[in-house]
């Protein structure tokens, strides 16, 4: 995670204000870094803190430096809240997903000439950072045999569509393990257990975020990563591994 704050901070400040320079760019991801950092004790804890605890005054603090610098850009699209929030979404959710990529390239050394994209598609099939959405329906409607009338809140999980055998090729016996070559197929289209939604409020930073993963894989396969420790899930936000430490040292080519 550390790895990736400040390279996904950037590139994705750059992708919603590309009028921005360097300097000034560099200095609003930093802030959205700081402000997700002051978030995270709030979105852990088991009750809302209240308004004037500890942690949640250090949130606003970090919310409010952020929002008044961006009040002093020109050339905003946006309120300064508005791209707050797109910058805090658009940069937590890449982090750590490509945390989790690192962690499965690290687990799986022996495949190192997987394509970039396939990998991917296999790590937000297996450990999407978003791993839960709701809608509401706007009409009865019946699912899996349940009926549910219209303004309800409905949750869909891609953490546990991605491991339908209806949307994943390859052995059924062999879904809940990374393989990228999975994809090769083209027998079911990646990304149908919906890892950025779907419809009108699809995840707007669908591909800049193939991108800068896709990125990360390339990098990824360049090295030989070497896990320290066995990576588990921290679920206190969302998904994200945790530990997640590791070696890099360059890859040995295998021709003589």
């Amino acid at each position: 995670m550390q790895l990736l704050r400040r390279p996904v901070a950037r590139s994705t400040t750059s992708a919603v204000l590309p009028h921005l320079d360097t300097a000034t760019r560099d200095a609003v991801g930093d802030l959205v870094l700081d402000w997700i950092d002051a978030l995270a004790p709030v979105i852990a804890s088991h009750r809302p803190p209240r308004r004037w605890t500890r942690i949640r005054r250090a949130e606003t603090a970090a919310r409010v430096a952020l929002e008044d610098f961006l009040a002093s850009v020109r050339g905003l699209e946006q309120t300064p809240q508005q791209v707050a929030t797109m910058l805090a979404a658009g940069i937590q959710v890449p982090i750590a997903a490509g945390a989790f990529l690192l962690a499965w390239s690290g687990a799986h050394r022996d495949e190192p000439d997987a394509d970039p994209v396939h990998v991917v598609w296999e790590t937000l099939r297996l450990t999407s950072p978003s791993w839960i959405t709701a809608r509401v329906t706007t009409r009865r409607v019946e699912i899996g045999g349940a009926t549910i009338p219209a303004g309800r809140v409905v949750f869909a999980s891609p953490l546990l569509l991605g491991r339908f055998p209806e949307l994943v090729p390859g052995d059924p016996s062999e879904i809940a393990s990374f393989d990228p070559t999975r994809w090769q197929t083209h027998e079911q289209r990646p990304g149908a257990w919906l890892p950025f939604g779907a419809g009108p409020h699809m995840c707007p930073g669908r591909n800049l975020g193939i991108a800068q993963l896709t990125t990360v894989a390339q990098w990824a396969s360049a090295f030989e990563i070497s896990l320290s420790e066995h990576v588990s899930i921290d679920q206190s936000r969302g998904i994200a591994p945790s530990p997640c430490r590791f070696t890099v040292t360059p890859r040995r080519s295998s021709s003589p």
